[in-house]
């Protein structure tokens, strides 16, 4: 029977892979939120997953890199939001629009995988191996607000200006996530973090100011 998935060498399909690797990525998350990366094993991972050591090390270059999927999540719902910008929004409206929808409809990631990924980001801050997790995290934001920067500019994506709008659109988004999560975690007041128009605003504006007013309004 034919088959429009994509499979891998072993015959599992792209789907189930990145399934099985944000599976692991979750417990090995847990276990170095609760123990540390150091006294953390492969072979621990593994076993809280329920699969062997070797079938880890398939789908993982390291033990660390296995936090590379749950630590994506912390911006997968932003960027999911920016690449539906209507060209005829401001960024405020959009954001301010869609963030308040997933309130009654589903996200598109669970509000337990964004606090792993939140602990993930804010444990990267004394281990390297997990900062390099992101800021490669980071580098595929970066590559992808060029294709929407580049559409809002009506440039190539490659095109200079473009890609330093991008490069500072991205640092944006990576240190109001670094600061939100590291207030969220320490129990400040979260309310100003569940306000939808006050939070789209920042990011808005924080992104505005950073391409010098080059991104952030309607497009014709």
């Amino acid at each position: 029977m034919a088959t429009t998935q994509k499979r891998d060498g072993g015959g599992m399909s792209e789907r189930r892979r990145a399934r099985l690797r944000l599976e692991i990525s979750r417990e090995a998350a847990r276990l170095f939120w609760k123990q540390g990366v150091t006294a953390t094993s492969g072979d621990q991972i593994a076993e809280a997953v329920g699969l062997s050591t070797r079938t880890i090390w398939r789908h993982f270059r390291s033990k660390e890199s296995c936090a590379e999927p749950i630590v994506m999540q912390g911006v997968v719902t932003l960027m999911s939001v920016l690449r539906g910008w209507p060209r005829q929004s401001s960024l405020e409206d959009h954001l301010a629009t869609e963030l308040a929808r997933f309130r009654h409809e589903e996200p598109p990631v669970d509000l337990a995988d964004e606090v792993l990924g939140m602990k993930m980001i804010r444990l990267a801050d004394t281990e390297p191996a997990l900062r390099t997790a992101w800021l490669m995290a980071c580098d595929q934001t970066e590559r992808e607000l060029r294709t929407i920067i580049a559409d809002r500019l009506d440039r190539p994506a490659g095109d200079l200006e473009v890609r330093q709008h991008a490069a500072a659109a991205a640092a944006v988004v990576r240190v109001l996530e670094e600061h939100i999560g590291a207030a969220i975690l320490a129990g400040a007041d979260v309310t100003e973090f569940t306000d939808v128009a006050a939070v789209s605003r920042r990011f808005a504006q924080a992104i505005r100011t950073a391409t010098g007013g080059a991104v952030g309004d309607p497009v014709a």
